[in-house]
């Protein structure tokens, strides 16, 4: 039972890479949008319309909370680059494209929205991030078959358990299969390392919630821009949807800390 117990963890291990920071940063984001926006709204005063009128118009030139927004919007995007960063578990595609909706939300700052009228700059800006931010979900899938050989680890992969022996008394190191093809005393698939269920993936990596997600986002773009040129409630839209694509890390990343057993690591 001892053997069966650390084989386990070992296997796991690959996974239990979420550090402290991660969750701290991914935490923050979407206090920071939300305080950002209703902090700027007091400040911009009883004319401002938090249904009708978007965000942008908070951080516009000339706007009175314009440093309260635009500093939530670069510390937003900060949160964002720094829970890519941590989130190893996920794969690289959904990181790189959470990082690059993080450095589109500091942009903001460098191409604000007019006081009147429209902008290419910032509208190019704006529309790259909610791309990018609205695929990540689907692009960090991890594959629950994905091979783990214990004898290559992969760049975030810790090395194997070398004292760990399957039922042979074979180290799983050797890529020597258990004899007769039975499973090992740890209980852990053959030398292959193939995971076979989707339940070996942490819930917010896995392909249906992560499908979900993304078409959500997607759809509440629509909304926005429905809402934007026919029914007036752009404001509620774009704060539904940002909320939204701030919130799906901090969903991720608590996934990825509760399928390790709690265990944030310190590093």
């Amino acid at each position: 039972m001892r053997h069966r117990s650390r084989a386990r963890t070992s296997y796991r291990e690959p996974m239990r890479s979420v550090p402290w920071w991660a969750l701290l940063s991914s935490a923050c984001a979407p206090v920071l949008l939300v305080g950002g926006w209703t902090v700027s709204a007091v400040l911009q005063g009883p004319g401002y319309d938090p249904g009708s009128a978007t965000i942008s118009i908070l951080a516009s030139d000339g706007a009175q909370g314009y440093w309260v927004m635009t500093s939530a919007l670069v510390g937003l995007g900060v949160c964002d680059v720094v829970t890519a960063c941590g989130l190893r578990p996920a794969a690289r595609a959904g990181r790189v494209a959470l990082g690059g909706g993080g450095l589109s939300a500091m942009l903001l700052a460098l191409f604000p929205a007019p006081a009147s009228g429209g902008s290419l700059d910032h509208g190019t800006v704006v529309a790259v991030g909610f791309a990018l931010l609205a695929l990540w979900p689907v692009l960090a899938v991890r594959r629950p078959g994905h091979t783990w050989r214990p004898g290559r680890p992969g760049p975030s992969d810790p090395p194997p358990d070398p004292g760990l022996l399957s039922a042979s008394g074979v180290p799983p190191a050797s890529g020597v299969p258990p004899a007769s093809g039975l499973p090992s005393a740890s209980g852990l698939p053959p030398a292959s390392g193939r995971v076979p269920a989707e339940g070996a993936v942490p819930w917010g990596l896995r392909h249906r919630p992560s499908i979900m997600a993304s078409g959500l986002m997607w759809l509440g773009g629509g909304w926005f821009l429905l809402a934007l040129f026919v029914n007036d409630t752009a404001g509620a839209a774009e704060r539904v949807v940002t909320f939204a694509q701030a919130f799906w890390p901090l969903v991720v990343v608590l996934s990825c800390v509760r399928w390790t057993g709690g265990d944030a690591r310190t590093g």
